[in-house]
Order: C-alpha cells, then sequence, then structure tokens
C-alpha cells in the first residue's frame, strides 16, 4: 500500500505531494514500482491545523478519479468523517481507512451502503486530539479486545465481516516500547480472523530504536515490515514503494507464495 498525502504537514513527507500535480505524480511511480494498493489522505493523523470538510474533499477527490482512471489497483482514502468517505467512494475508491479506532459509527454505515471495504485502526483519542504517555497493562491483549469490539460494532451496523480489515496502529496512541511489543506480539492480532494492515514505515518507534532521523529510518523499516509479514501481516502501508516492494517480494518467496522471478544459476 502506498502512502500518498496530500497535506502540507504530514509526519514523513512534509508537504512533497500536497500540490495536485506532485501528488498525481507520486500515484504514477507508485504503481510504476509495483504498489497493489494506492491510500490517500488529506488530513494528518497528529493534531493541527484544521481542515474542513470542504477542504479535506477537495485535496482527495481529484487524487481519487486521477488513480482511477490510471490504475485497478485497490484505492483507499484514509479519513474520519462520514461526509467524506461518501463522496470518495462515489469518485472510485474502494476502501476507507479510518485510523482513530472507528470513533464514529456512521462511518460504517456509509461504508456498508456503498458495498465497499472499512480499514478500522486502534487509536484511543478523538480524531486530531493529544493523547500525551499513553499506559497500557497488556497492549497486544487491549489492542485486540479493542479491534474485536469495534469489527463486532461494524458488523452490527452492516458491514460484512469479509469486507473489514485491521491495523494495531503502530505509534497511534503508543510509545516505542508498545509499538515493539505490538510487533512481537502481531499474530495476536492477526489470530482474530480479519485481514492485518501494519502501518510502520518509517515511523518514530523504529527512529527511537535505532536513534535515526526521519530520512535515514528506511532500512528499520524494511526490517520491521519483514517481521510483520512473517508474523501474519498482509498489507504493509509504505512510503517507499521502490525500496519496499523488493523486500516483501523476497520474503513472499522464502515462505513459497511467490516464484522467483527467473532461474538461472546452477540450471543447466
Amino acid at each position: 500500500m502506498a502512502i500518498i498525502n496530500r497535506t502540507p504537514d504530514s509526519f514523513h513527507d512534509r508537504g512533497r505531494t500536497f500540490e495536485l500535480s506532485k501528488a498525481v505524480e507520486a500515484v504514477e511511480n507508485a504503481i510504476a514500482n509495483g504498489a497493489d494498493w494506492i491510500d490517500i489522505g488529506g488530513v494528518p493523523f497528529a493534531p493541527g491545523p484544521e481542515v474542513t470538510v470542504r477542504e479535506e474533499i477537495d485535496r482527495v477527490v481529484p487524487v481519487v478519479e486521477a488513480a482511477r482512471d490510471r490504475t485497478d489497483a485497490v484505492i483507499s482514502v484514509e479519513t474520519y468523517r462520514p461526509e467524506v468517505a461518501r463522496v470518495v467512494l462515489a469518485a472510485g475508491a474502494d476502501v476507507i481507512n479510518n485510523v482513530t479506532g472507528l470513533h464514529d459509527l456512521t462511518l460504517a454505515d456509509v461504508v456498508a451502503e456503498a458495498d465497499a471495504n472499512l480499514i478500522i485502526t486502534h487509536s484511543l483519542a478523538a480524531p486530531r486530539t493529544p493523547f500525551p504517555r499513553p499506559t497500557y497493562e497488556d497492549v497486544a491483549g487491549e489492542v485486540a479486545a479493542f479491534l474485536r469490539e469495534r469489527a463486532d460494532a461494524a458488523i452490527s451496523r452492516g458491514l460484512p465481516p469479509e469486507r473489514i480489515i485491521l491495523d494495531p496502529g503502530h505509534d497511534l496512541n503508543k510509545n516505542t516500547h508498545h509499538s515493539l511489543e505490538l510487533t512481537r506480539r502481531l499474530p495476536e492480532i492477526t489470530g482474530i480472523g480479519y485481514p492485518t494492515l501494519v502501518a510502520v514505515s518509517n515511523k518514530d518507534f523504529i527512529g527511537e530504536t535505532l536513534d535515526l532521523p526521519q530520512n535515514e529510518r528506511l532500512v528499520g523499516t524494511i526490517a520491521t515490515v519483514s517481521v510483520c509479514v512473517l508474523q501474519g501481516a498482509r498489507i504493509v502501508r509504505v512510503h517507499d514503494v521502490a525500496e519496499i516492494v523488493p523486500a516483501v517480494r523476497m520474503v513472499e518467496s522464502i515462505l513459497g507464495w511467490r516464484p522467483p522471478a527467473v532461474i538461472r544459476h546452477n540450471a543447466v
């Protein structure tokens, strides 16, 4: 899953794809580099300047339309607003990526009505609200219980189970120790029974673990993504598609899921 942020203040790309032509170019590059999925966002998770519903729609819909014109890959939009979800699904998106713990269950109603798919991510705070010093007695157990409850709530609103994906929410209302433990214990999340997405790309828990700045976390990201796939993750949300795709394909081949692209060594 390639990340395309149409925001001026996203934590990693810092507005590099905020201008529409840059966002569309990023979509094209992601597809060329092997992305199966395009995830488009118009509002950062972190607190910051207010973005109105109209502004969010104006940011993401042109990118959704451009992506749909260029690819049959999966297209998702990261939003917590039912009003935005309704518009982007009509514009060609397949999935709503909700990183705020399904804070508003109306979002599930909109996704169900559109026969679309929903990613439910663990986070505790209301959208764009600080959550200082998060504490857990058992982070993996509590995240798993939360995700089960939220998935059940979505199902109660008419969303079929086969249209649900879960994300444990690395770093979202969690510190570095929490995110590392979630990675070690990821089978407790994948074992819930829904496809699991991990969004670990260049995150602070990687930077703090290795004491590296934002622009030097690629190797740590590759290692973390590989471990997550081995632990049962089936969708990986990343910034650096060209570098991550070969790593994931190598893991897939080691696991016997993907044949080698060519066979020459000691073949004759």
